[in-house]
């Protein structure tokens, strides 16, 4: 039987996937796995990012459909380019070779805070031997014990192994594409699939374990180890993420998150073993996920408020953790108030004409320079479109430059390139993606009984956070005003705090305990029909 391949990717080069007649070019790259493809509309023929270049067998896939032509009408497409979700294989006589066009080399950020606790991990050795605290014999020491702490994010995956003798961590954090990427950028995509299709809730659990192996066996392979040498030696993982990430990645249904009133089904924390998961560590490791707080704010959460130590300040507090979905906390140790949205992905590349990932050739910086805009792009290679940290600085200064006025409209699309532009409906997208989180921000600061003045630190986590211009992101309101000396960028927040519950029995009974002092807030309900207006006046970019 004839193959289709992927020859950008090991996996894909070498072994290939069988061709199946009446799929897409799409269904074959979620077979295949760790083959990265952007679609952000879930394969709905919307979005135009899932572009590929057919370089063999293009007699074997089914004409440009309707959707396609159109595309290729308004220059969207090119000429010898398909729609993976639209290119549907016609024949498996012949072998299919695939280019994917709309990805490069993804910047993922790593970067954790390092955080002072005490020593006092789930797991130790004894006589020879490796226990649970809970007294389980894990089997025979073999001179290591190590913990996995994993950042199940909506678009990428980052892990970081730790020595849990040593309180050290192995080596850099492993950081990849979160290969549900192909079943649509956002939460919803991915709650909608697994509610459309029988087996969709066993897919996307086993494509995100499978992609923590793949991880693992790469960073075997880097360090010149092999698997005995670490990953055998995993006897304790705490996984974080938002509610659906957490979920999936546990099996559990998450039908409930995608319908009013979008709560999990269980907010309590998880405990599994590892063989049951699949996960390539020790088959008789246990695997942690901490509590969920509430709707979309999830272990990611509790995992940002133990590495901030928030839960324990006298002082007040904010942490603001902008992405996909975005998480608002405020408080001290007497009383904490979380809110979460659905900030969508337009300042993560999606859902704007000219936007992209964190990939080489995204535009991160704007500036006006001798009365001319100007840029920076990852990797000094040539601009792809703009990814979030760039539309932040593009927004500000075409708003200081007088091309947006303070209702956020502009005249005509504003060209940086030729072919990097920013439309009228990629300015209100992005007014709306911002506007909830905003919104949110206000409205806790009000429910605290205090003003902006009275936080002492506002931390801002994630890559988006860690990158973005403060000075900008406030003319554009996106971020509170309040003094620039308050904001702390405290880096990927949830994997900090998961590698702290890895290395403390403290911390993770601190986790379990958070979600009694912590609120979760739902401003829409609150607020009622108020709460729309209140929106409404956060879309326009002004200070």
């Amino acid at each position: 039987m004839a193959k289709m391949f992927f020859p950008q990717y090991a996996k894909g080069r070498k072994e290939g996937i069988n061709l199946i007649v009446g799929k897409s070019i799409l269904e074959h790259i979620k077979k295949i796995g760790k083959v990265e493809i952007d679609s952000e509309c879930g394969g709905k023929g919307i979005c135009c990012k899932d572009i590929v270049r057919v370089d063999e067998g293009k007699e074997s896939l089914s004409k440009l459909s309707n959707i396609e032509k159109k595309f290729l009408k308004y220059g969207k497409l090119k000429p010898n380019h398909r729609l993976a979700c639209q290119a549907i294989v016609t024949k498996d006589t012949k072998d299919i070779r695939i280019f994917i066009s709309s990805f490069g080399k993804y910047t993922i950020l790593t970067d954790t805070i390092k955080t002072d606790v005490e020593l006092a991990p789930s797991v130790f050795s004894s006589k020879g031997k490796v226990f649970y605290n809970t007294g389980e014999n894990l089997g025979t020491y073999q001179g290591k014990i190590y913990g996995l702490a994993i950042d199940v994010g909506t678009t990428t995956l980052v892990m970081q192994i730790v020595d849990l003798e040593k309180g050290e961590n192995i080596g850099n954090p492993i950081a990849s594409k979160n290969p549900q990427i192909a079943y649509g950028n956002d939460v919803i995509s991915r709650i909608g699939y697994t509610i459309e299709n029988k087996d969709g809730l066993k897919e996307l659990q086993k494509i995100v374990i499978d992609g923590i192996n793949s991880s693992l066996k790469e960073l075997e392979k880097k360090l010149g180890i092999s698997k005995l040498s670490i990953t055998d030696k995993i006897y304790d993982v705490v996984v974080v993420g938002n509610s659906t990430m957490r979920d999936i990645f546990f099996g559990k249904n998450v039908h409930n998150l995608g319908v009013i009133p979008f709560e999990p089904l269980g907010k309590n924390s998880i405990t599994m073993k590892a063989f049951k998961l699949g996960l390539d560590v020790n088959p008789k490791a246990f695997v942690y996920g901490p509590p969920l707080i509430g709707g979309h704010a999830g272990a990611d959460c509790i995992a940002d408020i133990i590495a901030t130590r928030l839960y324990k300040s006298k002082k007040i507090a904010m942490i603001i953790d902008i992405g996909t979905n975005g998480e608002v906390v405020i408080g001290n140790k007497d009383n904490i108030l979380t809110a979460s949205c659905a900030a969508g992905g337009a300042y993560e590349g999606y859902q704007i004409s000219c936007g992209v990932g964190a990939i080489e050739g995204a535009i991160t910086k704007v500036k006006i320079e001798n009365d001319k805009m100007e840029y920076e792009t990852l990797g000094n290679k040539p601009p792809l479109g703009f990814c979030g940290s760039g539309v932040i600085d593009l927004l500000a200064k075409l708003l200081q430059s007088g091309i947006m006025n303070r209702n956020a409209r502009i005249s005509k699309d504003f060209h940086l390139t030729d072919d990097v532009y920013i439309t009228q409906d990629d300015i209100n997208q992005l007014g709306i993606a911002k506007a909830g989180l905003r919104t949110d921000q206000d409205l806790l600061i009000k429910y605290y009984g205090i003003n902006i003045d009275k936080v002492n630190k506002i931390y801002l986590s994630g890559a988006f956070g860690n990158y973005m211009n403060i000075d900008n992101s406030i003319a554009i309101g996106l971020l509170p005003e309040a003094d620039k000396s308050k904001f702390v960028r405290f880096g990927n927040g949830a994997l900090a705090g998961a590698i702290d519950i890895l290395l403390s029995r403290q911390m993770k009974n601190d986790a379990e305990n958070l979600k009694n002092l912590i609120k979760h807030t739902k401003p829409n309900e609150i607020e009622g029909n108020e709460f729309q207006y209140m929106v409404a006046n956060n879309m326009y970019f002004s200070k």
